[in-house]
C-alpha cells in the first residue's frame, strides 16, 4: 500500500513511521526541512499529564498516551520524557472535582491546599483562594528531541521517502492526489493532509463552517543560578490557578523555563512567521513578574510566536474523513495536543487498513467527521 503524508509535524511523522512499520510505502512531503523549526509541533518541550478538567474520556486518554510515549522511548533508544509531574492550579472546589475524576481514571494525584501549595512553592506567588492537584505520572516531553529522533527514523527506512523543501497546493481526496508547488502531482493508495496551521488553504473545500488559525506568544527564559535549586524540583503548572490562564513548563534537561496564558493566544488569517509581538511579550512579562516575585526581565532569552488550527465550529481539534477511510485531514487543537500524537497516528494507521480503531474517549478521534458535515 502506498500512503501519502502533507505536513512533517508530529502528527504526520507518527503516523509516517505506522505506516512504514505495517509495511507501507510512504512519501512524506514537507514545505521546509525536517525536522521543521516552523512547524507548530517544533518546540523545545510540551506538558505529558492526564487531567482534562469536566472531560473523563480525555483524561482516560491522556493516560493511555502516557504509555504510548514510553513505549515510543524505548523504541526510538532516546530519553523525551521526564516524569517530574503536573500541577494544576485551579478554585478550591474545582481542585477537589478534579482529584475525583483523576481518581476514578486510575491516575495517582495528591490534592494540596492554599497553604500547602504555598510551603511546596516559596517561589510562586499564586491567586487567593486556589488549591492544587499534582499528578505523579506526568511531566514533560522534549518536543524537538522527539522530532529530530523520529525524522531520523524515517530517514533510515527503506520503505520511506521524505520529500523536504516542497509545497503541496492542492489536494484531491477522491483520487488520493497532492500537486505541489513546481506542479508535480504525487499519487497514493491512502492519503494524509496534516499540515497544521498551513492546511487552511487545502482543506477549504471539504470544511463546512471552516478552521481557525491562532497565533500565541511564548517567553522562553533562563534561570539564574541562585534560583535554579527551586526550579530543578519544579512540576509542569498546565494552569497557575489565574483569571488569564497563564502556564509554565519548567526548565528541564538543559531546556529554558517557557512561559504563557491564554489571554495571548488570538485569532489570525494564517500562519506568518514566529516573531513575538511586542504587546503580548509586555503583557507576560508583566503577568509573570506577579506570578513569580524573583522574576526580571533579563530572565527571558527568546520570545517566540506559535500558530495551532482548530475547528471553528467546535473548537476543537479537527479530524476529517475526505474519502470513506482512505483520506484523512488531522489537526491538533494547540499544543496541549502534542500528549495525544502516538494515539492519534496509530488510529489512523489502523483506518488506512480498514480497522475499526478502540475507543480513546477522544471524540474527534473516536468519530472523525466527514467532509462538510458538522461536529456530531
Amino acid at each position: 500500500m502506498r500512503t501519502l503524508v502533507v505536513g512533517g509535524g508530529i502528527i504526520g511523522l507518527l503516523t509516517a513511521l505506522e505506516c512504514a512499520r505495517a509495511g507501507h510505502r510512504v512519501t512524506v512531503v514537507e514545505q521546509g526541512p525536517l525536522p521543521n523549526p516552523a512547524a507548530s509541533s517544533y518546540d523545545r518541550h510540551r506538558v505529558l499529564r492526564a487531567l482534562h478538567p469536566g472531560d473523563a474520556g480525555a483524561t482516560r486518554a491522556a493516560l493511555a498516551a502516557h504509555d504510548a510515549w514510553r513505549e515510543l522511548e524505548t523504541s526510538l533508544g532516546i530519553r523525551c520524557y521526564h516524569q517530574v509531574g503536573a500541577l494544576t492550579v485551579l478554585p478550591a472546589g474545582r481542585a477537589e472535582e478534579a482529584g475525583r475524576l483523576l481518581a476514578a481514571a486510575g491516575a495517582p494525584a495528591r490534592n494540596l491546599d492554599s497553604s500547602q501549595l504555598a510551603a511546596k512553592y516559596p517561589h510562586l506567588s499564586l491567586p487567593e483562594g486556589r488549591a492544587g492537584i499534582l499528578e505523579e505520572r506526568a511531566g514533560v516531553l522534549l518536543a524537538d528531541r522527539v522530532l529530530t529522533a523520529v525524522a531520523a527514523r524515517l530517514r533510515g527506512h527503506p520503505g520511506v521517502r521524505l520529500h523536504t523543501g516542497r509545497t503541496a497546493t492542492g489536494v484531491d481526496p477522491a483520487a488520493r492526489t497532492v500537486t505541489l508547488h513546481d506542479g508535480e502531482v504525487l499519487r497514493a493508495d491512502r492519503l494524509l493532509v496534516a499540515a497544521g496551521p498551513w492546511s487552511p488553504a487545502l482543506l477549504a473545500p471539504y470544511t463546512r463552517g471552516g478552521v481557525t488559525v491562532h497565533r500565541q506568544t511564548m517567553l522562553y527564559c533562563r534561570v539564574p543560578e541562585e534560583e535554579q535549586a527551586a526550579w530543578d524540583a519544579m512540576p509542569a503548572v498546565p494552569a497557575l490557578g489565574t483569571d488569564a490562564g497563564a502556564w509554565l513548563v519548567p526548565p528541564v534537561a538543559g531546556s529554558p523555563l517557557k512561559l504563557s496564558a491564554h489571554e495571548v493566544c488570538r485569532t489570525v488569517p494564517g500562519a506568518d512567521g514566529r516573531t513575538a509581538d511586542p504587546a503580548c511579550t509586555g503583557l507576560l512579562r508583566e503577568r509573570f513578574s506577579r506570578l513569580i516575585p524573583a522574576f526580571r526581565p533579563e530572565w527571558v532569552i527568546e520570545a517566540r510566536d506559535c500558530h495551532y488550527l482548530t475547528d471553528t465550529e467546535s473548537g476543537d481539534g479537527l479530524l476529517l474523513d475526505l474519502a470513506d477511510g482512505r483520506c484523512f485531514a488531522q489537526a491538533a487543537c494547540g499544543g496541549g495536543a502534542f500528549k495525544f500524537a502516538p494515539l492519534i497516528a496509530r488510529a489512523l494507521a489502523q483506518r488506512f487498513h480498514g480497522i475499526q480503531p478502540p475507543p480513546t474517549g477522544l471524540k474527534t478521534l473516536d468519530v472523525p467527521r466527514r467532509a462538510g458535515t458538522g461536529p456530531t
